[in-house]
């Protein structure tokens, strides 16, 4: 991304992503003014197992933070939230110094701790609209507290998410932590506290989790020191921030009834808004609280563009797109799960990716995962209109596989509807926009600050033709147990 030039203040966003930390400064309008970004390589996985070193968030954080703010000048920053990785949790310390590495959003080694979870807090967690998951922060962190691989008394940990680590890091001092990160941590989004009797029955102690507070609350100011390390002058206010997927919906203006927003990255994550809490039986369906009012309900799958990067080490990906331009549909059909399990459209932990044939060449084989994403994508949204959810408008397509232009009108087609990409689709916008906004609409300054990139219209010809892949796919997954006939048939394409 360009930097243009820019008026007035200007508002910071972190977004603490899988593979890189990225910043960006955009002004009162959503121009950007800075940029900057920094890889991640301590990854561990190994089957279930996700984890990262929570220090190079930090070291990440400060090298892109330099590089966004290099050319500033004098120019003012008036607030900084951060946005991570949903469910991503570790242990701390009293002043929030890491005790262990942290489990990733989808790590899923805390199987037995979740079916514990769920039995403690059922009734809770049914008010919630949601079944605690292998991959949510609270069974994350019963699972690290068994394992005991923490240095001082289990009395003294806290537990931190991701963007926690970074807010305290940037205010010398720990924080408070945001409802949206919180949740699957077990927060009590109706109640507004921590469920104390569950957890208690859990054996663990509310005084290791953190205060909780709205997205956009200020938490902190930003210490000497940490100015030093990241560039943002001391003294910026530091606002609580959002989970990524929360943090994309912003950034795509996606904050009214009817209007989605689709986050492709390593996974699939959807988004959209209603006015009443949404319940879905399945547990495939959470929601998040809106900052304005109402919910926001969405779910993540473990489809995504991360199946690209199993597949295509070290290939030209931008070549391999123009090759794939002129062809398909693919000769065979996948569901291409980027990790063991899957979340979304349906719960099955045991799930894994599969392909239906052998493809011809690494073009077909390219196809066929653009568009066992896009399937899957239909097959969520069909999902959710089965619990009532009105999904009739247009759809904002964020994260990087919205980079690619033939997988937005790949999308386009098999979803039947308009898709758009927003100028600048980044959840590190989202958290520039919230840092804005501030305790105010969250709504009013996203509908001001985000700009409409391109669109592309569903072409019935090619949904027409894709509709025999996509009929072959759901068959199979009704032959797996994954998804029922109904939704299957609910879903049919074209």
């Amino acid at each position: 991304m360009t930097a243009v030039s820019a008026s007035g203040s200007l508002t910071a966003g972190i977004d603490l992503g899988t593979q890189s930390v990225k910043v960006m400064l955009v002004d009162e309008d959503g121009r950007l003014a800075g940029s900057g970004s920094s890889l991640l390589t301590s990854v561990r996985r190994a089957g279930a197992t996700h984890e990262q070193d929570p220090e190079e968030w930090w070291r990440a954080v400060g090298e892109a933070s330099r590089k966004a703010t290099a050319n500033l000048g004098d120019s003012e920053i008036a607030g900084v939230a951060v946005c991570s990785t949903s469910g991503t949790v570790l242990l701390g310390d009293q002043c929030g110094r890491p005790l262990t590495s942290a489990l990733m959003y989808d790590d899923g080694r805390a199987g037995d701790e979740a079916r514990l979870v769920q039995d403690a807090g059922e009734e809770t967690w049914t008010s919630l609209g949601y079944e605690m998951q292998a991959s949510f922060g609270l069974p994350k962190l019963l699972w690290l507290l068994r394992s005991g691989t923490y240095s001082v008394p289990r009395t003294s940990v806290k537990v931190l998410h991701q963007a926690d680590l970074v807010c305290s890091r940037l205010a010398g001092e720990p924080v408070a932590t945001d409802w949206s990160h919180a949740l699957k941590t077990g927060y009590d989004l109706l109640s507004e506290c921590w469920p104390t009797a569950v957890l208690e029955s859990l054996n663990v102690s509310e005084a290791a989790l953190p205060s909780v507070v709205r997205p956009g609350s200020t938490i902190g100011e930003v210490h000497e020191t940490a100015a030093a390390h990241c560039g943002l002058p001391a003294g910026t206010p530091i606002l609580a921030g959002m989970t990524d997927g929360c943090a994309a919906q912003i950034s795509a203006g996606a904050l009214a009834e009817c209007r989605w927003n689709s986050v492709l990255g390593t996974t699939l994550v959807l988004k959209g808004v209603t006015s009443d809490l949404l319940r879905d039986p399945n547990g495939a369906v959470y929601s998040h609280r809106h900052p304005d009012e109402g919910w926001l309900p969405g779910g993540a799958s473990n489809v995504g563009a991360g199946a690209l990067s199993r597949y295509f080490v070290g290939h030209d990906l931008a070549d391999l797109q123009r090759r794939a331009a002129g062809r398909g549909p693919a000769t065979t059909v996948s569901y291409p799960l980027a990790s063991e399990g899957e979340r979304f459209p349906f719960v099955r932990p045991e799930a894994r990716r599969f392909e239906l044939g052998e493809p011809r060449d690494e073009v077909d084989r390219y196809l066929m995962i653009l568009e066992g994403v896009a399937f899957a994508e239909r097959l969520c949204f069909a999902h959710l209109e089965t619990l009532g959810v009105r999904i009739s408008g247009p759809v904002a397509l964020t994260g990087g596989g919205a980079r690619s232009r033939l997988w937005s009108q790949l999308r386009a087609d098999v979803l039947g509807r308009t898709v758009y990409t927003p100028q600048f689709a980044e959840p590190a916008v989202g958290m520039a926009i919230l840092a804005r906004a501030g305790t105010g609409s969250v709504t009013d300054a996203a509908t001001r600050m985000v700009r409409v990139g391109e669109r592309f219209e569903p072409d019935q010809n090619r949904s027409e033709r894709l509709a025999g892949n996509f009929s072959r796919l759901t068959q199979e997954l009704v032959k797996r147990g994954y998804v029922s006939t109904d939704l299957a048939n609910h879903a049919k394409l074209a």
